[in-house]
């Protein structure tokens, strides 16, 4: 019998895929995975049947990978975690009866927020500024309600050559409920190579070289820098 591993790699870096994930991809037969990813963990796979597929091939692979896990050992991969804007839920949705086993990876909030700092250490959020999947409209509705609530707020998929001026807009939505001297941070390529990381207000914020691979993180009303740190207090030195 075969088995099918939904597998979260992390953010790209071999150093920060967990050991169950690297054990998965080594027992598999085959890796089914985006092209983009299957690039991260190809010093891992030299010796597997792989196969890729480009963007918007999303059902197709994983329809692929539950086939071929009838009678083989196959994992299909995310970037960061399966079941944070991955593969996990469409694997679910299409199975029937094969035996799937989700293994859980670091996501990009949380691969930015160590580079940074501590920015999530209270309630916080992830919006994918991508409307493929979601109208824009809600997405706005989104980011205002966790604006108003104060939340920490990650914003994934923040800024494409078809999606110019969503984040200008979703960033226009959250100065209405934090001070301009709020901390924001980008962080581009997240624990992997081409790292690169800006820190502004939302004062001051651009988005010049934000793209895809950006993760923009926006602190709640509690949220200050210290000595190059982004620092959301938890409140554990209020009785202090």
């Amino acid at each position: 019998m075969g088995k099918l591993y939904v597998v979260g790699i992390g953010p790209g870096g071999l150093d920060y895929m967990t050991i169950k994930a690297k054990k998965a991809i080594e027992e598999s037969d085959i890796i089914v995975g985006y092209k983009t990813y299957i690039k991260f963990i190809e010093s891992i796979i030299q010796d597997k049947e792989v196969i890729s597929t480009g963007m918007g091939k999303e059902k197709e692979r994983c329809v692929k990978a539950l086939e071929l896990s009838k009678d083989k050992i196959v994992s299909i991969i995310s970037s960061g975690d399966a079941g944070v804007y991955g593969m996990a839920g469409l694997i679910l949705e299409l199975r029937k009866d094969e035996n799937v086993e989700i293994i859980p990876g670091v996501t990009a909030s949380l691969a930015s927020a160590s580079v940074v700092g501590a920015p999530l250490m209270h309630d916080n959020c992830n919006i994918s500024l991508s409307d493929l999947m979601t109208p824009y409209n809600l997405i706005k509705d989104r980011v205002e309600y966790a604006s108003k609530g104060d939340f920490i707020i990650s914003l994934y998929n923040p800024k494409s050559k078809g999606r110019p001026h969503y984040l200008k807009e979703c960033m226009d939505i959250i100065k209405k409920y934090r001070k301009g001297n709020t901390p924001v941070a980008v962080v581009k390529n997240a624990l992997r190579d081409g790292e690169s990381t800006e820190i502004f207000t939302l004062e001051t914020f651009k988005d010049d070289n934000v793209d895809m691979f950006s993760t923009v993180i926006i602190g709640n009303s509690e949220s200050y820098i210290k000595d190059g740190f982004f620092i959301t207090p938890r409140g554990y030195l209020i009785n202090k």
